[in-house]
């Protein structure tokens, strides 16, 4: 979908390319930990002031409610800890190398400027080949999407991400070019055991060129998604889906081809 061009007032705009600018050049230069840029960028963006303006050493923060010091502590990735850390899968070192841009991400996406789109969207589109294993061109992806590890995931080109969406990379993700996943989806690449929740089994899941994965949708794990398939509101996808095969319903099941010349061929040896 082809989205209209809009930008901010002119002043407001050269403020949000200089701060994205800014950021890009601070973090690629080399000069600076990730972690110390992220936490200083979210300072400003939470408080609206250069942490080198307020005094965050001891013992000025020791006369500071806790309260206060708590929510300083975290604006730094390395006192935080998330979800997929506490993961037995997880390669750590990959991960902590990405935590940084993870959280710039996710805590930008819950701050005041979270969804303004014209500042967010490149912001994500700056970040993401920090955290993902490939992204291609024309990136785009709306807040609070959400996913596991960031460095089995991949997206092709002209890719939109809408809100709301979890992908979970644990065993992999590819999504390929043109795709386009609505707010609410959640695609998955592993499952656990019926007996022994303990026991977690990792399977890649694909997803094919300008196929349409629609709201509230769910794809499970180890499925294949076909070129210019569509799935679905609220639809379960639980086996694998053909090119151009349009699925619904739990478990998800043909109910359109959109060349229309498979389901013909179909209904004629039937009858």
């Amino acid at each position: 979908m082809t989205y209209r061009e809009l930008t901010a007032m002119p002043s407001a705009q050269g403020d949000f390319n200089a701060f994205l600018e800014d950021l890009r050049a601070t973090l690629t230069a080399g000069q600076k930990d990730p972690n110390d840029v992220v936490r200083d960028t979210l300072f400003q963006l939470y408080f609206g002031a250069l942490s080198s303006d307020v005094e965050l050493a001891k013992p000025t923060t020791d006369r500071l409610p806790p309260s206060a010091r708590v929510l300083l502590h975290s604006l730094d990735p390395r006192n935080v800890t998330t979800e997929p850390e506490y993961y037995t899968d997880i390669d750590s070192n990959r991960y902590l190398e990405r935590k940084p841009f993870i959280w710039m991400w996710q805590m930008f996406d819950r701050s005041p400027l979270g969804q303004n789109a014209v500042l967010g969207l490149p912001l994500r589109r700056l970040l993401a080949p920090f955290i993902f294993q490939r992204v291609g061109r024309n990136f785009k992806c709306w807040h609070a999407v959400e996913w596991s590890f960031g460095y089995n995931l991949s997206f092709g080109d002209d890719v939109v991400i809408h809100r709301h969406v979890l992908l979970d990379d644990r065993g992999g993700i590819e999504i390929g070019n043109g795709v386009s996943i609505s707010d609410y989806v959640n695609i998955y690449s592993h499952t656990h055991d019926i007996d022994d929740i303990h026991k977690v089994y990792t399977q890649p899941t694909r997803i094919g060129d300008g196929a349409r994965i629609t709201y509230h949708a769910t794809v499970l794990a180890g499925v294949r998604i076909g070129e210019n398939a569509m799935v679905g509101t609220s639809a379960v996808v639980t086996s694998d889906v053909k090119a151009n095969h349009i699925v619904v319903g739990i478990p998800a099941k043909t109910v359109k081809v959109k060349d229309g010349r498979e389901m013909e061929a179909s209904v004629s040896r039937n009858e």
